[in-house]
């Protein structure tokens, strides 16, 4: 594998040897603009120096100096032959005393400032006295002249500097290094297996996937292999997937398996505010690959360049859509001589330009999918290589209890456990971690800190009580995995369910099933407490979306039948349709709406059925919910089976105190008054632990 100091010669490379590689991910050799701008300030600051220093006008004097105080006492120390020697810079007076002067005892020399600059009778005064006393020597000296120049332009280079920073790096932000004149340059970003550290060994539960992409580093490691049947190599790959599935994972491993340049960039940087940039930085990317071919460009999210062409009301949009036809060009462009592949990465397929999927561009198409048990086992098992895991730890267990969960899921798992772990000063992670981890990924964190009225809790009690009871006594639902009323994210408390398999479609009594356990908490609610909360408004989005499909998307209706009456939302903004059409007659719409009433109403009627053969079970678990605040799955059936509460010191006790029976509740409804907590005796009480 090369790297960008050893690089092997390429037979296509036609750049300068003196050329820098672009390195960095706006296109640009790696911190070159950074590293100019720096020279140019120390130079700079290094010529002012120099002016400062050289262009001084004093003299370097060995000993002591004495300092002057005028003009007339210089000239009387001349006249007297003290001083024996004087230099003359510009207005600055040196001298240096005669021995045994009285003067020595001050300073060997002496230094002082003309008032004005020698004039014609002082000059001609001190070559009176350099005839009189011999022992006089005069020096005129002429100051140089290049620190005046210097002094002169630094308000120039100051000028310069200010423009420089304040001006022209300001119109580099757009375009990044290299300034408004690089616009149309590429901000692909090399990839060498040096750099990502990344190879097919990190990329598991995609074995699929893998083995498409194993071809392609094949071809391009020996093309004459493919090529000795005429086969021919696709030249557009896309991965399709789910976010957080690995495409992008894939793609950098790819980089560090490939013996070749891995050009990788997103489709938001090909647009810009002016028009035509992102076309001419597709231009200098394929130009780029094509001198160092063979080669992999990797365009990530490619729907924010290739969206469908003329969406929307009034039209598109003119830079992306030239950009989208800049990309179309380039890959008919491209022979099988230039050993190119481009892959292109997206969770959004159906809003892609038509062109871009016809033969010959993005004709393979790589489905990343949600991986299965074994993949989630391979995924956390390549994630848990770089934590502590304490011995006993069992990720076979946590691959079962994390269905339709994605590789970065996984990874968020992990970490999210590492994390807590050290949070509770632990020498590694253990089963309880990951447990608290999945739930904290999937659910939010547990707000501890929540004050809560205890009627309130409750309320929260006996709602999940019949969610819990209806989902363990259902015959097409999956079992409860845990029942918390612990605030956790948007909720006072939570039923979760983990399917035992993974889950590829339902069935319509399994949806059936669905809707009787949601409803399960507004009965409970109506059942034990006498009137019903807000806390039911997510049981009844469901409800309702889930019977509005069956009948309208899934053909779950024997009355209205395998007919499809839901229309597409995005149709519009795709711009397949320039307006809405309604295809639908006024009285299907009546018989959409009775049906899914039927829907609804007969299994909230078969909840309720349910509920009403097992109020004393409801009443245990919410008793075994207000005491320890979470129940497992396991302790939920020895609860319902046993009549026993768990084996485990309680977070508090609480007692019972007689509810009104259902004919006085009904009663107190009628007048007004329901059977809340506003009515004493009617609730249960907490009693001191």
């Amino acid at each position: 594998m090369f790297d960008d100091d050893d690089r092997k010669p390429n037979k296509n490379d036609r750049r300068e040897p003196d050329e820098e590689r672009r390195d960095d991910d706006k296109g640009d050799p790696k911190g070159v603009g950074f590293k100019s701008s720096k020279v140019l300030f120390l130079v700079i600051f290094i010529g002012i120096l120099v002016a400062i220093v050289f262009g001084s006008t004093s003299i370097s004097l060995n000993g002591r100096v004495d300092e002057v105080p005028d003009w007339t006492s210089f000239v009387k120390r001349v006249e007297s032959g003290d001083v024996t020697k004087i230099k003359f810079v510009n207005r600055d007076v040196f001298g240096v005393y005669r021995s045994g002067s009285e003067y020595t005892k001050k300073g060997d020399k002496l230094h002082i400032v003309a008032p004005d600059p020698l004039g014609d009778y002082w000059q001609k005064w001190l070559h009176e006295q350099a005839q009189k006393n011999p022992q006089i020597e005069i020096d005129f000296q002429k100051p140089p002249e290049w620190p005046a120049y210097v002094i002169g332009l630094l308000p120039w280079l100051l000028l310069f500097f200010l423009v420089y920073f304040f001006v022209f790096r300001q119109l580099r932000g757009p375009g990044g290094p290299g300034g408004v004149l690089s616009f149309g340059r590429s901000k692909a970003t090399l990839i060498t297996k040096d750099k990502t550290k990344k190879t097919f060994k990190d990329v598991a539960g995609i074995d699929e996937a893998k083995q498409e992409v194993e071809e392609i580093v094949g071809f391009l490691k020996n093309p004459k292999k493919f090529q000795r049947l005429g086969g021919r190599i696709p030249k557009g790959i896309l991965l399709i997937g789910s976010p957080g599935t690995g495409k992008t994972l894939l793609a950098k491993a790819i980089a560090g398996e490939a013996d070749v340049p891995f050009y990788s960039i997103s489709g938001s940087d090909f647009v810009e505010m002016f028009v035509g940039v992102g076309a001419s930085r597709v231009r200098d990317l394929f130009q780029q690959a094509r001198e160092n071919s063979p080669c992999i460009i990797f365009l990530d999210e490619i729907d924010a360049v290739g969206r469908r062409r003329g969406t929307g009301l009034g039209g598109g949009h003119d830079e992306r859509e030239q950009t989208l036809n800049e990309i179309l060009v380039q890959m008919d462009g491209m022979e099988s001589d230039d050993k190119i592949i481009v892959m292109a990465a997206t969770n959004r397929p159906d809003v892609l330009d038509p062109a871009l999927l016809r033969p010959g561009r993005f004709d393979r198409h790589v489905y990343v999918d949600l991986p299965d048990i074994k993949g989630r086992d391979q995924i956390l098992r390549v994630h848990s290589k770089r934590v502590k895991l304490s011995p006993g730890v069992d990720l076979n267990l946590l691959a079962k209890a994390t269905p339709m969960f994605s590789g970065a899921d996984l990874e968020n798992i992990i970490n999210e456990a590492a994390l807590i772990a050290v949070m509770k000063d632990k020498d590694g992670i253990d089963n309880d971690d990951l447990e608290e981890a999945r739930d904290k990924v999937k659910w939010g964190r547990e707000k501890k800190s929540r004050v809560m009225d205890e009627a309130d809790r409750w309320v929260t009690a006996y709602h999940e009580a019949g969610h819990a009871l209806l989902g363990y006594y259902g015959t097409h639902v999956d079992k409860p995995h845990k029942v918390t009323i612990m605030p956790r994210g948007p909720s006072l408390g939570a039923t979760h369910f983990l399917p035992s398999k993974d889950i590829y479609n339902r069935t319509r009594k399994e949806l059936l099933g669905q809707i009787v356990v949601a409803f399960g908490g507004r009965i409970a609610e109506e059942m034990f407490v006498g009137d019903i909360s807000t806390g039911a408004k997510g049981d009844i989005d469901q409800v309702t979306e889930i019977a509005r499909k069956m009948v309208c998307e899934w053909g779950m209706s024997d009355r209205l039948g395998p007919i499809k009456y839901q229309e597409d939302e995005e149709t519009i903004f795709l711009g397949r349709e320039i307006s809405r059409t309604q295809a639908i007659s006024p009285s299907t719409l009546i018989a959409i709406d009775e049906e899914v009433r039927r829907i609804v109403d007969e299994c909230y009627s078969e909840a309720r059925k349910v509920l009403e053969g097992h109020r004393e079970a409801i009443e245990l678990v919410a008793k075994a919910l207000m005491e320890y605040e979470v129940i497992s799955g396991e302790e939920l059936e020895k609860v319902l089976k046993e009549k026993k509460l768990p084996d485990r010191a309680p977070v508090k006790q609480v007692t019972f105190r007689p509810l009104p029976k259902p004919e006085e509740q009904a009663k107190r409804a009628e007048e007004g008054n329901f059977a809340g907590g506003n009515l004493p005796g009617s609730m249960p009480t907490p009693a001191p632990a």
